[in-house]
């Protein structure tokens, strides 16, 4: 086992141990705290770049990595894999986690007790539900970035907060209920709860058993359904994020991207192809219900009157595409469909930020959190020297556009065009992508004479009416905020707030210049989820570390 392979463990381990120095430094050292944040932060982006350059490089069979932590045979152990798909998430948490960080640290991380341990054991979760093959060892981590996200969700207090907050733990609690009982179900009908395992077995299943096996299965869906956001199970993600501070809610958005990834990882490891009778269990529910959830949240988005809330249906539709997509199970539409994943959660992360900078000169809560004495000056240009003009003659014609103004207004039609998917942004390669592989569902360089179904007409009509109720939406609300002749004060943006917005967006326009090497690389991570016997033949390969013992046991029976 080389080093590379004793990483898988380092995005887990780290913010563990950094929660815990935190929890013992206490409330006295919060600005030690927050640059401890940051540092651990920023190396575990580090090491999961380090991955995924490492999945990257290998050959098909090796581009899957395996730890076994309790060093035990599989599947009696707890198993970690790091593959294409895995590591792609674990980057786009590192990158989101240090621009939310980022963003905190300018004054949000004041507002309420434990904000950075809270922060690195939802980090722990999120990398550890990434990681993991096992889905008893998945309900843990899932309980743990829960557990996490309740303190955070409540961070700042306030009425609205708590009330959806509650509501928030509730529903959660209830999901996580669900996660157990169909987990039970799948054990006793399989013996085993290890994802490889499961997928070696589920063929075998005797046609008696095979009704509670798809039962269990879908009680698990339900619970990973209700936190990816389907309808009709996502009526508690809008008023739980828009309620959450600023943040809080960028980093939620990659949380209901937990749900995503794990409904892709076990519906195409245990219902692939290769599943015997159970062969793409639940495709139709997967298909309509994320089309479903795209019409119900593009209607809504049209009726949104804040920023927040805007944001949060935003989410919704990008679940219902993203789930639909899943459905379909053709890896051209799985990979055109990651590619939209990670540039639509870097925009909506920005929005959530960008929703805080917006709305601050229209609320008059802002003196609740002490504020920075760091702030970014408005370029307005004084009187001249010498003037006798009065406070109403000195606006004249011509001014200079606040600088912090100029930044919102173009910062927001950068999160519109992403969002909607209109050029020359990566949104609209996204959306592109999708289409194109909607309308070629054998993949290119095939018969171009494949049949479309129903199905994928109905998904791109979507993509594209969803699109156009999100233009709609944001024009609307870019009018209302920019250009409504209001006389409101600029607001005072801080960099500490800027920052991340401008690293998100640039990442998404680096995306724009360097689709291609993404499009591979989400190609491969397609084709691997598409092909599951890669995965099963290599965490099934994995062997223990010999003990020194057992190693000198071995020398003295050789030859």
């Amino acid at each position: 086992m080389n080093l590379m392979s004793h990483l898988i463990v380092a995005p887990i381990l780290l913010p563990l141990f950094t929660a815990a120095c935190m929890l013992l430094l206490g409330e006295k050292h919060r600005p030690l705290k927050a640059r401890i944040n940051l540092c651990s932060t920023l190396i575990g982006l580090c090491i999961s770049i380090a991955l995924l350059l490492w999945t990257q490089q290998q050959s098909s069979p090796a581009s899957i990595g395996v730890y076994l932590p309790s060093n035990w045979q599989v599947p009696f152990g707890i198993v970690l894999v790091a593959d294409r798909l895995s590591a792609l998430m674990l980057v786009l948490t590192g990158v989101i986690a240090s621009c939310a960080l980022l963003f905190a640290m300018a004054r949000w991380d004041r507002a309420g007790s434990s904000f950075h341990a809270l922060f690195q054991i939802q980090l722990m979760g999120l990398y550890g539900a990434f990681l993991t093959a096992d889905l008893f060892n998945l309900f843990v981590f899932f309980e743990v970035l829960l557990a996490a996200s309740y303190g955070l969700m409540l961070h700042g207090s306030g009425k609205a907060r708590v009330s959806a907050g509650l509501h928030y733990i509730a529903i959660n609690l209830l999901a996580s209920s669900l996660f157990l009982i169909g987990a039970a179900l799948i054990y006793g009908v399989t013996g085993t709860l290890n994802m490889a395992d499961l997928a070696f077995k589920i063929p075998l299943v005797p046609e008696a058993d095979r009704g509670l096996l798809h039962a269990g299965a879908a009680i698990l869906a339900i619970a990973f359904l209700a936190k990816a956001g389907m309808w009709p199970l996502n009526f508690w993600l809008v008023p739980a994020y828009s309620a959450a501070s600023a943040p809080v809610a960028a980093l939620f958005a990659i949380m209901t991207k937990v749900g995503i990834y794990t409904v892709l990882r076990l519906w195409t490891l245990l219902f692939s192809g290769q599943a015997g009778a159970s062969a793409y269990f639940g495709s139709d529910w997967l298909i309509y219900g994320g089309m479903a959830t795209i019409v119900c949240a593009a209607i809504a988005i049209l009726a949104a009157q804040r920023l927040e809330r805007m944001a949060s249906l935003s989410i919704l539709v990008s679940a219902g595409i993203l789930l639909s997509a899943v459905g379909f199970a053709q890896p051209n539409l799985i990979s055109a469909a990651l590619f939209y994943l990670v540039s639509s959660t870097l925009a909506l992360s920005a929005l959530f930020l960008l929703a805080e900078l917006i709305e601050r000169s229209r609320s008059s809560s802002e003196s609740l959190i002490e504020e920075d004495a760091e702030a970014l000056p408005t370029l307005v240009e004084p009187p001249p020297r010498g003037s006798n003009l009065d406070d109403e003659q000195k606006v004249v014609v011509g001014q200079i556009i606040p600088w912090a103004m100029a930044f919102l207004g173009l910062s927001f039609i950068a999160c519109a065009l992403l969002i909607i998917g209109m050029p020359p942004l990566s949104g609209f390669i996204g959306k592109l992508s999708l289409l194109n592989a909607l309308l070629n569902p054998a993949g290119l360089g095939t018969d171009i004479n494949a049949p479309i179904s129903t199905a994928a007409w109905c998904l791109f009509t979507l993509l594209i009416l969803s699109g156009l109720a999100s233009l709609i939406a944001f024009s609307r609300m870019g009018i209302q905020r920019f250009w409504t002749p209001l006389e409101r004060p600029s607001p005072i943006l801080r960099r500490l707030e800027c920052v991340p917005i401008v690293l998100l967006l640039g990442l998404c326009i680096a995306l724009t210049l360097k689709a291609e090497p993404l499009l591979r690389y989400t190609q491969a991570a397609a084709d691997t989820l598409n092909n599951p016997e890669r995965y099963v033949m290599a965490v099934m390969g994995a062997r223990p570390v010999p003990s020194p013992e057992g190693k000198a046991a071995l020398e003295e029976f050789k030859p």
